[in-house]
């Protein structure tokens, strides 16, 4: 059985989606790239949004998309070097 992801994981899967995707992404490629409900990514969004780790913007044609910001970039650079110095302890 797979192992659940916990909070972390999946706020670090969803801003690395992002990142993934140049900066931006739609929020259909985010749901599936995130592998969430909609009801789920929905509230992981908006806590996002409050914590300004992503943005949203509208394009001329209406589309919503969201962006990663500076904030957002910063936690998955530190998500990393925490990742890496607990998995060195093997942790």
């Amino acid at each position: 059985m797979a192992e659940r992801r916990d909070r972390l994981d999946i706020i670090k899967d969803i801003l690395k989606a992002i990142q993934n995707k140049g900066g931006e992404i739609k929020p259909t490629h985010l749901l599936y790239k995130s592998n969430l409900s909609h009801e789920g990514m929905k509230r992981y969004v908006a806590e996002l949004k409050s914590k300004m780790m992503i943005d949203e913007k509208i394009d001329n044609k209406g589309n919503k998309r969201f962006v990663i910001t500076d904030q957002g970039l910063k936690f998955l650079e530190d998500y990393r070097k925490i990742k890496e110095f607990t998995e060195s302890f093997g942790l």
